[in-house]
């Protein structure tokens, strides 16, 4: 299903032909970097594209192109990362709150609800500052905060999901709470799951790019995004390229995950009005 979507959208073809050149530079970066992104030549500092520095240098002579492939490969990291440990306290949550029901699930909405309550950006940056500014404290931020919402639309597909007939049906024929749970529960939701994850690491590549550029993710002299933007700023009047080239790649990336997501969502009609109704919730 997920191959027939994806080659009958445009949308998807373009998001996961871009989303695979990015992974693959990430992959292949130590060969595909002309030079090493952490070497500094003051002697060329802010030179201008040549066949030694195809996109030039910065403010200390450090190859411009090299910095945003090593790029690829930390924001990439460090957004999938992210993702993973966020679905990997949501789902236990959504699954556990949505099928028990009754109080344990009052109880675990009511937490997320306290938690919703914070903009989740204020709260990540309130704990990244408590924590010290660095790309670990920064992941543990976002996982803190971010899983209350998937955790919250997880719920909503299971409550769907376990009033289906083939559910009755297991309960009827003895199978135990932890095959339906796993075997038809999460099977039936993974493909939503799979579709809302997809939407999400834009997101969460944007969001670690504007924390950094803010100084509280990755630090200098790390070949990252939104650290290189942090340090072309005093450069953007004589020096534009420098914010240019950093500002595509993260527009291009999300641009990648956005359309990915989109076109596999496409065909899955429930899907948007389970999160709709996981909103209201």
């Amino acid at each position: 299903m997920f191959r027939i979507s994806l080659f009958k959208n445009k949308g998807a073809r373009l998001g996961a032909g871009i989303v695979l050149l990015f992974i693959s530079v990430g992959l292949f970066a130590p060969w595909l970097s002309p030079s090493d992104p952490l070497q500094i030549h003051m002697d060329h500092k802010l030179a201008i594209p040549s066949w030694q520095y195809p996109l030039g240098t910065d403010h200390l002579g450090r190859c411009v192109l090299s910095r945003l492939i090593y790029g690829t490969r930390t924001s990439l990291y460090y957004s999938f990362m992210v993702l993973i440990v966020v679905f990997a306290i949501s789902i236990p949550v959504g699954l556990l709150a949505g099928y028990a029901g009754g109080k344990i699930d009052h109880l675990i909405m009511r937490i997320i609800d306290i938690l919703l309550a914070f903009p989740s950006l204020i709260l990540s940056l309130a704990i990244t500052a408590m924590l010290g500014p660095s790309m670990k404290n920064l992941l543990i931020a976002f996982a803190a905060v971010w899983w209350t919402g998937y955790a919250r639309v997880i719920r909503s597909m299971v409550l769907q999901i376990k009033e289906s007939e083939y559910i009755t049906a297991a309960k009827a024929l003895g199978t135990s709470h932890l095959q339906i749970i796993f075997r038809h529960i999460l099977l039936n939701a993974a493909r939503p799951i799979l579709v809302l994850a997809s939407m999400e690491v834009g997101t969460i590549m944007l969001s670690i790019a504007g924390l950094s550029f803010l100084g509280l993710g990755a630090q200098p002299p790390t070949p990252e995004w939104g650290v290189m933007l942090n340090d072309s700023r005093a450069y953007i009047q004589t020096e534009p390229r420098l914010m240019l080239f950093p500002g595509m790649m993260i527009m291009l990336a999300v641009l990648g995950f956005n359309l990915l997501g989109e076109g596999l969502r496409q065909p899955e009609r429930a899907f948007n009005s389970v999160v709709k109704w996981g909103a209201r919730i």
